[in-house]
């Protein structure tokens, strides 16, 4: 599920009429690129292929890596925006982004306006029964904490005793509360479970030592230990449970025709190692799929 902390850490944009094509890229950062692939650009609905253009919607907000603004505070780019231009590449297209707020990606893929999402949108059965899915990233959450230690964690009694902090209301609390529980039942020290108001007060807790690490999200966790150089990841786990691991996919409507291209443009670009300089670029490795897959088990329905 889309996690609630991204709406603590990264400030959601207003919907804006004006697109930004990829290409418009910071010129500290030229956007990796990669070959048409004529067999796959076939596979392109009519309508699409006609137009010459990918019509991508996304939601931006202020801290990468997701889809953010360039200096000019106007472009959008980010790891989505990446990806998106290179399937557009791979299709033959030019790439034509728009920003909204999340509900907005949503209703301009309801009305067709667009044709695919590219914004940590996470497969679900509910949202299989409106929109069809080609997977791209691994929905993970991850556990960041000062860099040089020797403390790692792979499951419930790794965070006992230690103080971790969190974002109420989120997944990560979820599955921190639901480890701490488990442990409380087996006899382990409790967790001491903190809460801060914006994400430069849990890196400024973080810092200072007075937590042991911060659970949020894997993009923006993983961008700012590689940014910063001063955290690292310590431990990762799928943001949909222990049960299941969840994966962010590029959307579109369903049965518009489109999915397949889409899936297949993705699975060229894992092969041509274009894909892999992107995630490498954003300090996303650790969210690399092997293959996109259509429509692939999602969260269950509550």
């Amino acid at each position: 599920m889309y996690s609630k902390v991204l709406a603590l850490v990264l400030a959601a944009a207003t919907l804006t009429a004006c697109g930004a094509a990829a290409g418009e890229q910071s010129q500290q950062q030229p956007r990796i690129t990669t070959a048409k692939v004529d067999r796959i650009a076939a596979e392109v609905p009519s309508a699409i292929r006609d137009r010459g253009a990918l019509q991508v919607i996304t939601n931006a907000g202020t801290v990468p890596p997701l889809t953010f603004y360039d200096t000019d505070n106007k472009t959008p780019i980010g790891v989505e925006v990446d990806l998106a231009g290179l399937v557009a590449d791979v299709l033959g297209l030019r790439t034509q982004v728009t920003v909204a707020s999340w509900e907005n990606v949503f209703v301009g893929l309801d009305s067709g306006k667009y044709d695919a999402g590219f914004t940590n949108i996470t497969v679900t059965e509910e949202r299989k029964e409106k929109y069809d899915f080609a997977t791209y990233r691994l929905d993970n959450v991850s556990f960041e904490a000062r860099r040089g230690g020797n403390w790692k964690i792979a499951g419930a009694a790794d965070v006992a005793g230690r103080t971790i902090a969190v974002a109420s209301g989120t997944n990560q609390e979820k599955l921190l509360l639901d480890w701490n529980a488990q442990n409380v039942a087996k006899g382990l020290k409790p967790v001491d479970v903190k809460y801060f108001q914006n994400s430069t007060d849990y890196y400024l807790a973080l810092q200072s030592g007075r937590i042991d690490a911060y659970l949020g999200p894997n993009p923006t966790a993983a961008y700012h230990a590689k940014s910063s150089g001063q955290t690292e990841i310590i431990g990762t786990v799928s943001g949909a449970g222990p049960t299941l691991q969840g994966e962010i996919a590029a959307t579109t409507k369903k049965g518009n025709g489109f999915v397949q291209a889409l899936a297949d443009a993705l699975n060229q670009i894992i092969a041509d190692g274009s894909y892999r300089k992107v995630l490498d670029r954003w300090g996303l490795a650790n969210e690399a799929v092997p293959r996109s897959e259509i429509n692939p088990p999602g969260l269950p329905k509550s």
